[in-house]
C-alpha cells in the first residue's frame, strides 16, 4: 500500500497542525480498540471518512478488558486491533515485551513540543503510544468555603492544612480535605502526587525506593494523609472510598479540597446540572513544599501492535485523532481533554475551557511518574501501595512499616 500523501508531508515538512486528505484508503474498515469514554459519535467518524476516505470498525471495552484482550492476543501472536488504547500504566509491560511499534517517526519536532506527555509513553527510547487523551492532576477547591473561613488558596502542604483547619473551625465543612484512602488505585495515585508535592520522587534511576526514610518526600506524604485523617480533616469513611466517591463529596459541598483532582472534572464540577457547587468550584496549581507546583500525568495514548495488519491506515487514524479539530470535538462532545498545549490554549481563548489559565499552567508542569517509563512490575507495586496505605490509614500499621512493606514488595516484583 502506498504511503499516504499527508503522512509523507508530515514527515518531510514537519507539519504539526494540519493533515491533508489521503489519496488512497484501505479496502477494509480500520479496526480500533478504545475505552467507553472515547466512543466516537457518528458525526466524528463521518469527518474521519470525509478526510481519509476510510472507515472505522471501533470496538469499545472497559479499561481492564482492553488490557486483558491485548495481553491475550499478543501472547497468541495476533493483534487485538490495528490501533489500540495504551494506558500510561501499561507502558513498561508492553514496552519490555516488544508488543508495540515505535511511533517516534510520526511526530515532527514541533508536534513533540506540543505534546509534553509523550515522555510518559517512551520505553527504552521508543514511543509505544502517542497521547491523545489528557489526564493530569490539579487541585480543585471550593472558593466560597475559603472566603467564609478567611483563608487563602494554599501553595504549600502546610498552607493546605492551615486552610483546612480554618474551614473546619468555622463549621463550614466537617472534613475539608478530600482524599481517597481505600485499597484502590486512586488512593495509590494520590500518594504518588503528594510525594511530588513534598518535593521528591518514588525511585531513583536504578529503581531504588526513595520513600523509606522519615525525611523522604514519600514518607512525609503518607504521614500527611494519616495525620490529616487523625486530625479530623479527612472523612474517616475515606478508608473505604474510591476517588470517584471523593468527587461526589466535593460536588455535594461536603469537602473544600479535591486535592488530587482530575483536570477534566472541572467541566463537571462547574455544571449546575451535575454539581451543587457549580458556582464555587475553582482550580489552583498543586501545592508544593518549594512553592513551585509539580504534578503527574496519567494520560491515554494510541498505539500500533507489531502484528497489526494495516499500519499505515492506523498511523493515519492516530494523526487524525491529533488534529486540532478532532481534539476539540473530542473535548466538546465527550469531555476528553486535549493533549496538545496549542489546542488547550485555543479552547481557553475561545472561552470553552473551564479554569483554562490554571489548567494550561498545570499542564505545562506535568511529569512522568517514572522518568525511564512505567516498569513492567508497576501493577504489583501499585497494589502494595494501595494495600499498605489503607492499613496505615486504618491504624493497623505505622507509616514506617507501611513504606517498608511497599519497598519490599517493589523489590520482589522486580525480581
Amino acid at each position: 500500500m502506498k504511503r499516504r500523501t499527508f503522512l509523507a508531508s508530515t514527515a518531510l515538512l514537519g507539519l504539526a497542525t494540519s493533515f491533508g486528505t489521503m489519496s488512497a484508503h484501505a479496502a477494509e474498515a480500520l479496526s480500533v480498540l478504545l475505552p467507553p469514554w472515547v466512543t466516537l459519535p457518528k458525526d466524528m467518524t463521518d469527518k474521519y471518512t470525509a478526510k481519509t476516505k476510510g472507515t472505522l470498525d471501533i470496538q469499545t471495552l472497559g479499561w481492564d478488558e482492553i488490557r486483558t484482550k491485548i495481553i491475550t492476543s499478543m501472547v497468541a501472536g495476533t493483534a487485538p486491533a490495528s490501533a489500540t488504547e495504551v494506558d500510561w500504566s501499561w507502558v513498561g509491560q508492553f514496552g519490555s515485551a516488544g508488543w508495540y511499534d515505535d511511533l517516534s517517526g510520526l511526530l515532527s519536532e514541533d508536534l513533540k513540543k506540543d505534546l509534553p506527555t509523550t515522555s510518559i509513553f517512551t520505553f527504552d527510547g521508543k514511543l509505544v503510544g502517542i497521547p491523545y487523551n489528557n489526564d493530569y492532576r490539579v487541585m480543585i477547591y471550593n472558593k466560597a468555603h475559603l472566603e467564609k473561613a478567611g483563608a487563602t488558596v494554599p501553595k504549600t502542604p502546610d498552607e493546605l492544612l492551615a486552610a483546612a483547619k480554618a474551614v473546619k473551625a468555622k463549621g463550614i465543612a466537617e472534613y475539608p480535605i478530600g482524599l481517597p484512602l481505600s485499597a484502590t488505585e486512586g488512593s495509590a495515585t494520590a500518594w504518588y502526587l503528594l510525594t511530588k508535592a513534598f518535593g521528591g520522587d518514588l525511585f531513583d534511576a536504578e529503581f531504588k525506593p526513595l520513600f523509606t526514610e522519615a525525611s523522604s518526600a514519600g514518607y512525609k506524604a503518607m504521614e500527611f494523609e494519616v495525620e490529616a485523617l487523625k486530625a479530623g480533616l479527612i472523612d474517616p469513611a475515606a478508608t473505604s472510598l474510591k476517588d470517584v466517591e471523593i468527587q461526589e463529596l466535593f460536588k455535594s459541598g461536603k469537602t473544600t479540597f479535591d486535592v488530587a483532582g482530575w483536570a477534566g472534572n472541572l467541566a463537571v464540577y462547574t455544571d449546575a446540572s451535575k454539581s451543587q457547587v457549580s458556582a464555587d468550584a475553582a482550580a489552583a496549581l498543586l501545592p508544593n513544599v518549594s512553592g513551585k507546583s509539580r504534578t503527574i500525568g496519567l494520560p491515554g495514548a494510541l498505539g500500533v501492535p507489531v502484528s497489526a495488519k494495516d499500519k499505515e491506515t492506523a498511523h493515519a487514524f492516530i494523526n487524525w485523532m491529533l488534529d486540532p479539530e478532532t481534539m476539540i470535538d473530542n473535548y466538546e462532545k465527550l469531555g476528553n481533554l486535549p493533549t496538545r498545549i496549542s489546542v488547550l490554549e485555543k479552547l481557553n481563548k475561545d472561552g470553552k475551557l473551564k479554569q483554562g489559565d490554571v489548567l494550561i499552567a498545570q499542564a505545562a508542569l506535568v511529569e512522568p511518574l517514572f522518568a525511564g517509563g512505567t516498569p513492567g512490575w508497576y501493577p504489583e507495586f501499585s497494589s502494595a501501595v494501595a494495600t499498605n496505605l489503607n492499613a496505615a490509614a486504618k491504624g493497623q500499621m505505622s507509616v514506617a512499616d507501611a513504606v517498608q512493606a511497599i519497598a519490599a514488595a517493589a523489590e520482589e516484583a522486580r525480581q
